[in-house]
């Protein structure tokens, strides 16, 4: 536990020190939230006041923003400069130091959806969360299934240099498709059989029907069991697939 806790301070300050990733992973969404809370905040979405509904699609957004791609873009950055090699040299676990690094994600995304929720209500008048518990689990569920499939996806990327391309590839689409910024149903029914398949569809739908609509868990069994199913896949290839030594080692 102590070197646990110890390599959790660490990851936190090469967290906040890295200007990119406090830009990219912490800044970015609360910046869009702003944006579009501002012009869109006053209309209805999906029947629901704008602000509401753009500041539930932007804390989905952060999740998939800060557990995919960012934990996959400093693993991926760490393994190819040889960080992580060097690291199973040391006193400290491989699980441990994974550990540590997937609790800093979880810590990020605490601190981003605090500012966010205060931003959204004070700035943009969006509503609290109608069911808290409920919110809570869909942010965790959602952020453990999105970091097993980030450290699935640091496989199928080659060199760092190409880490924050190739993943930006992968999850702007995917914010764009399930309903971050605007509502599926207005999307051509092609998109919407592909948002169908997204993790990121449920976990909107999760924190829509908590944070919106009062839901509890039992209104959301299908959210829960697809964030389930793709945290479970993201885990065993993970699992099979993760590589500590640079790719060309």
């Amino acid at each position: 536990m102590r070197l646990f806790l110890h390599e959790l301070r660490n990851q936190q300050r090469l967290f906040w020190r890295s200007r990119e990733s406090a830009f990219f992973t912490f800044l970015l969404p609360i910046g869009f939230l702003v944006l579009l809370g501002s012009v869109y905040g006053d209309r209805t979405i999906d029947g629901v006041r704008g602000a509401s509904y753009l500041l539930a699609g932007m804390l989905g957004y952060g999740i998939v923003s800060t557990a995919f791609a960012g934990l996959a873009i400093n693993l991926v950055i760490r393994r190819e400069s040889g960080v992580l090699k060097r690291v199973r040299g040391t006193p400290l676990p491989a699980a441990a130091y994974l550990a540590a690094a997937i609790a800093s994600t979880l810590v990020v995304i605490a601190i981003q959806t605090v500012v966010q929720i205060l931003i959204g209500r004070y700035l943009i008048d969006a509503s609290l969360p109608a069911a808290p518990g409920a919110f809570a689990v869909a942010l965790l569920l959602g952020a453990a299934a999105f970091a097993a499939l980030g450290l699935a996806m640091t496989a199928a990327v080659r060199s760092g240099e190409g880490s924050s391309a190739v993943l930006t590839a992968v999850y702007l689409p995917m914010t764009f498709i399930s309903g971050s910024f605007f509502s599926v149903d207005t999307m051509p029914g092609f998109l919407q059989a592909i948002a169908d398949v997204l993790p990121l569809t449920y976990l909107l739908r999760f924190i829509r029907s908590a944070f919106i609509d009062g839901g509890g868990l039992g209104s959301s069994l299908t959210p829960i069991a697809v964030l389930a199913v793709w945290g479970a896949v993201g885990v065993v290839a993970a699992l099979r697939t993760f590589r500590w030594e640079p790719r060309a080692a």
